[in-house]
């Protein structure tokens, strides 16, 4: 847990001798999770966890595992925090698993014809139903994913969270 960036871990077996690469994500969401507080998506093993720093010592609060399809969705309102997340995006994530110029340009075109066509729902459809799995998962950190009517997703504060 006290790794906060790349690692490499040979395999021990002589038969495997690729490496296998484990990346952890660092997300401090200010405004969002108190100060000191911070969000590690390992997209690796599929768990996001919420760390606290203690005596200057890491501390989890709380682990939530996801799915491949969830982490895809989950990761790029994770990187465009404080700001939206364009319907575009979550849908090149989604398709792709990866999000470059050329997928963000090409799913908007897509977006945009199904748009004109009358389809918008059905090509946003697969996206939002592993967002609705996505928002309820995150919601146990004290944060919703919200909609933002014909643009796309923001992470807020949950409600429950304010009240508290």
């Amino acid at each position: 847990m006290q790794r906060v960036s790349f690692r490499k871990v040979k395999m021990p077996s002589s038969a495997m001798k690729e490496t296998v690469e484990e990346e952890v994500l660092h997300f401090s969401l200010q405004g969002l999770l108190p100060i000191g507080n911070m969000l590690a998506l390992n997209t690796t093993l599929g768990t996001l966890s919420h760390l606290v720093v203690r005596q200057d010592r890491p501390h989890m609060v709380m682990e939530q595992q996801f799915t491949t399809s969830e982490i895809c969705i989950l990761m790029p309102l994770l990187e465009a925090y404080p700001y939206y997340c364009p319907h575009e995006v979550l849908l090149a994530s989604f398709s792709n698993g990866r999000v470059t110029e050329v997928t963000v340009a090409r799913c908007r075109q897509r977006l945009q014809e199904a748009q004109e066509s009358g389809v918008w729902d059905q090509e946003m459809r697969p996206v939002r139903n592993v967002l609705s799995r996505t928002r309820f998962k995150t919601r146990a950190f004290g944060i919703e994913i919200s909609s933002i009517l014909e643009t796309g997703y923001i992470l807020m504060c949950s409600p429950r969270l304010h009240s508290q």
